[in-house]
This record gives structure tokens, sequence and C-alpha cells, in this order.
């Protein structure tokens, strides 16, 4: 139980508590801020198990989220299925397209495999567009149902599913299949001298990442009641995805949703800036990455630590 040892692992413990007491005072648009936040969270750990420890620059991470969100509300839409039903089919259908995306993307080496999957985002908004009628195009896609019109259970939901989130893919991390993943992420031909098989788990990391990116996803949409390519799948929406992961500590799995908070709650603080808040932003995060590699929780781990 190596984890229970770590200082990260307790300010996340710490950090989860303080933020299951604020529906209690804090105000119904602070929780929905938050919320989305905590998605976003999901989306930056699942994307840092895939770039942390598998060493693959996956720079669409929209397409795994797209595929999950687009799947579980067209079938909302069109049948208006019960939303578990929903999530369950979107969450597969993400592993099922991140699976045939990555089999000839990991056979590249170099950038290569970063610019498949930017291409696959690309294609993937095209296709929304050109199959509007049953993608709802540009204008967007709502879905009949939701989640919760109540705030705080929207809240909760969210938290608890990061809280779990980060834990489940911390454990993968940590446990012998992770250690063999970060060996093939920093040095795949010498773990394949060692006689473990690359390709299978760098495919597995790919699998699970887009299957919280899937689940994750449908649960955005679900909790917006809409799901759109702007606010889904923009190729903005990746990058900030990435920002925060690395922000928040690349190969820390909870850092990264660390960083989602700080990059969507800076950006609420400083809108009273108007265009200046996302060059602050911007500039914050760029400073943090440059001079504290580890990033925002290991600059906090190494403080607890002291």
């Amino acid at each position: 139980m190596k984890l229970l040892t770590t200082p990260g692992f307790w300010i996340a413990i710490l950090a989860v508590l303080a933020a299951a007491t604020l529906p209690w005072w804090v105000s119904g648009y602070i929780l929905g801020l938050l919320t989305i936040a905590y998605y976003f969270g999901v989306f930056s750990m699942a994307w840092d198990l895939l770039f942390g420890f598998a060493g693959e620059v996956n720079f669409g991470p929209t397409f795994l989220i797209g595929l999950g969100a687009y799947g579980a509300g067209i079938l909302n839409n069109r049948y208006e299925l019960p939303i578990p039903y929903c999530l369950a089919v979107g969450t597969v259908l993400a592993v099922v397209g991140g699976l045939a995306l990555a089999l000839p993307a990991l056979k590249v080496r170099g950038p290569y495999f970063g610019l498949i999957t930017l291409v696959a985002v690309l294609l993937l908004q095209n296709m929304i567009v050109v199959f509007s009628d049953l993608t709802g195009g540009e204008i967007g896609l709502t879905v009949p149902d939701v989640i919760s019109i109540d705030a705080d259970t929207n809240y909760w939901l969210a938290l608890g599913f990061m809280a779990v989130s980060g834990l489940i893919l911390t454990a993968i991390a940590r446990s012998p299949a992770g250690l063999i993943l970060q060996a093939a992420g920093q040095d795949p031909v010498v773990t394949g001298a060692l006689g473990f098989n690359v390709a299978k788990h760098k495919l597995a990391a790919f699998a699970v990442s887009a299957a919280f990116s899937g689940l994750a996803g449908g649960l955005v949409v679900f909790y917006m009641g809409t799901a759109s390519v702007g606010t889904l799948i923009n190729t903005s929406v990746g990058v900030q995805v990435i920002i925060a992961a690395v922000l928040g500590g690349r190969r820390t799995i909870v850092g990264a949703a660390l960083g989602a908070v700080f990059l969507i709650a800076a950006g609420e603080m400083l809108r009273p800036l108007g265009g200046l808040s996302t060059f602050v932003v911007s500039a914050v995060a760029l400073l943090v990455i440059l001079f504290v590699p580890s990033g925002l929780l290991g600059l906090a781990s190494f403080r607890s630590a002291r």
C-alpha cells in the first residue's frame, strides 16, 4: 500500500473532503463552474495516463471525449434510452474508436502519433457537420434527459466521479502493469528486450484512457443537456486538457485534476479583465511549467514533506 504513504495522496483526500463541503456555503453558480472543472479533471487524468506513463503524445483527447459524448447523446436524443444505457454505449464507442485509432497510430514513431490523433479530431468535427441530421451539426445536439436539475446533486456526482476516477487511474499507474507502461514510455526498446509486450501495454493504456474520457464526455452531455463541437471537440478544448495535465504535474494523475480546476477557476476569477484573462492564465501556466517541472501537485507535495 505504498500509495497511502505518498504526500500527494493525502493532499488529494483532504482536497476532496474540503470540496465536499462547498454546497453548504457557496452559490449554485460556483458549484456549476466546479462541476464542469471536475469533469475536465477526469479528461486530464485520462490524458496523463497515456502521455505521462505511456509516453505517447495524444494531441486529440477530444476525439475520445467526443465519441463518448455524441454516442451517448444521440441515443438519448433519437431513442430516448435511459441515461445509464446511453453512457455505457458511449463509453464502449469511445473505447472501440480509440483502439481503432491506436492500432495504426502506435506503429509510427516520434510526432506522427500525435499528428494522427489531431487529424482524428478534425475528421470527427467534419463528420458531425456532415451528418447534421443525426448530430445537430454546428448548432449542437440536445438531449431530452439530464442527470439532475439540482446543483448540489450534479456537483457531488461530478466530485465523486472525479475522485473515484483518480483513485482507479492512480492504482493502475502504480500497479506492475503501470510500471511496465512507464518503462515502455521511457525506453520501449529496452523494455521490449526484457520480454515485455510494449504494444499490448500501450493499447491497454489507450483503452483505459478512452473509457474514462468517453464516460466523462457522456456525463458532461447529460449535465449540460447539450453537446456541440465548440464545447467538447474543439482543438482549444484539447489544448486546455493537455495544459491542465502538465500544469498539475506529469505522471501524478491526481495533479491533472488539480490543474484543470486551477485553469477553470482562474479563468473565471480573471473574467473582468476581458481578453487579457486568457493571456494571464496562459502566462501563469507557462511559468509553472517552465520553473516547476513537477507541477502544482509536485510543489505542494514538496512543501508538505518539508
